[in-house]
């Protein structure tokens, strides 16, 4: 205030209320990460599909029901297209969103409507794709899918490689990759795991007359399990576990949501009994096709995780085991990748007490790798100078090769593999095997089979490779 007592305008107070508006503005701008980025609108339902990027649910079904993937170059996505193979939901961005929205005061989003996303969608698509009915695509992409191809675990994507669709059932332990049969050909991967031993009797079970004359059984396991008594609790165990073991129906009946539930809490106890069975009652769950998704839906692998982490010998062999046989299905491969278990089980390859959990690991690392996306994750985790000095050590040698193999099919894979000295190393081991031969083995066989298929799947388009043969006088070019 001046001597006449007049109040003076100040410009600055003007300029900081106008700022402090535009802030309030901008805060209520969401992040652009809360925007899907199909129906550009803040998601009510946010999932992780296959590729790593996060949609609304309803915008993954529509593009999912219409057979149709559309570009993201819009909003600076520049990674590869999606994948919708695959959703998880994403419940930390959910609460993430809510939480923002609730700050600011806003109402938390509701789902987009299914009609106006579908409508939004068909105009992005090409007329020939719309066209054509969505029974007609699957059609036209199962007759695809059925060509005559012959299958090898060691070919790359590069190379055309596809999966095969039928289920393995041999029990044999070798490991060789080769799946097409010869009479110099090792048998295919077991699909059980090691710590799994089967009753001899198990193949010869009248499914009809044991589902009803096990009806009480299965009750009193779960009035056993549900039990405040722990030695009741390790009864029940005990039951479910020989159960599951000898008799296939019993694994489908006894994976129902309220012993899966009971069966989540004993997989943390205290009590060494009550671990141990229930891990190897889940180990037999999990080797029925139709149980394997419902397991990790339901939220086991974080347990499972935490008992490779820090659990028992006995019970290290069992979570091992459990998650090798989950990933045997395709549709857990990423989620499992995605919860964190490709270091726990890197680390168990290399370091597990147990020959067991060593071999589970390996196995469960060569069907999570597989997938294109834990393939990426393992080359970042530093898994390559791992798995070669595995392969230089000779411990667990042919299951580090199992995943070298699988690694060396994305060129991050190659790189990083050229970087630790693979060639020199691969060689090293196929002329070590050479000189074995004399003692001709299955397992020697197989060792000298993915050397030659990592060494062939890493001289693919790569300059480094070609520069690498000419200095030591390989081949002609």
């Amino acid at each position: 205030m001046g001597k006449s007592g007049r109040l003076r305008w100040n410009p600055f107070s003007h300029r900081s209320s106008s700022s402090r508006q535009e802030q309030q503005q901008q805060q209520q701008q969401p992040p652009i990460e809360f925007i899907c980025p199909i129906s550009k609108t803040i998601m009510s339902d946010p999932v992780v599909v296959s590729s790593g990027q996060t949609f609304e649910r309803v915008c993954v079904q529509v593009c999912r029901d219409l057979g149709f993937i559309p570009k993201l170059n819009d909003l600076n996505h520049d990674e590869d297209p999606p994948d919708f193979s695959t959703v998880i939901p994403n419940r930390n961005m959910k609460s993430t969103i809510d939480g923002w929205c609730d700050s600011v005061g806003v109402d938390r989003p509701q789902p987009p409507d299914y009609s106006a996303v579908e409508t939004n969608l068909r105009h992005q698509m090409p007329p020939s794709e719309v066209e054509i009915r969505v029974s007609e695509q699957e059609l036209l992409r199962a007759v695809a899918d059925r060509a005559p191809v012959i299958y090898h675990h060691a070919d790359s994507d590069l190379m055309g490689r596809r999966k095969p669709t039928g289920d393995f059932n041999s029990t044999s332990s070798d490991e060789s990759v080769i799946v097409a049969q010869s009479p110099f050909t090792p048998l295919p991967l077991t699909t059980r795991p090691a710590c799994f031993s089967p009753s001899s009797s198990s193949s010869e079970i009248d499914f009809s007359a044991a589902a009803a004359a096990n009806s009480p059984e299965e009750e009193e396991i779960y009035n056993k399990l549900k039990s405040s008594d722990v030695f009741d609790q390790e009864q029940g165990l005990i039951m479910m576990r020989k159960m599951t073991r000898t008799k296939d129906e019993a694994r489908v009946s006894l994976c129902s949501s309220r012993i899966l539930a009971l069966l989540k809490s004993m997989i943390v106890s205290r009590y060494s009994l009550v671990q141990t069975n229930s891990l190897a009652s889940l180990v037999n769950l999990s080797l029925e096709k139709t149980n394997k998704l419902t397991i990790v839906r339901l939220g086991f692998i974080p347990l499972l995780i935490d008992v490779l982490k820090s659990g028992s010998k006995e019970a290290q062999e069992h979570a091992a085991g459990s998650i090798f046989s989950l990933s045997l299905e395709d549709d857990n491969k990423m989620p499992i990748g995605v919860l964190g278990a490709l270091q726990p089980l890197l680390h168990a390859l290399r370091a597990a007490e147990s020959d067991r959990t060593r071999h589970d690991a390996g196995l469960a690392l060569y069907h999570l790798s597989l997938n294109q996306t834990n393939r990426l994750k393992l080359v970042r985790l530093g898994a390559v100078p791992v798995l070669f000095s595995l392969v230089r050590s000779g411990e667990s040698a042919s299951r580090a090769l199992l995943v070298i193999c699988n690694l060396a099919c994305c060129s991050e894979g190659r790189s990083a593999m050229l970087d630790a000295n693979a060639v020199g190393i691969l060689v090293g081991k196929l002329r070590e095997e050479e000189e074995r031969r004399g003692e001709e083995s299955r397992s020697s066989a197989a060792a000298r089979e993915n050397c030659v298929a990592a060494l062939f799947a890493l001289s693919h388009e790569s300059l480094r490779f070609k520069g690498w043969r000419r200095r030591r006088g390989w081949w002609k070019c």
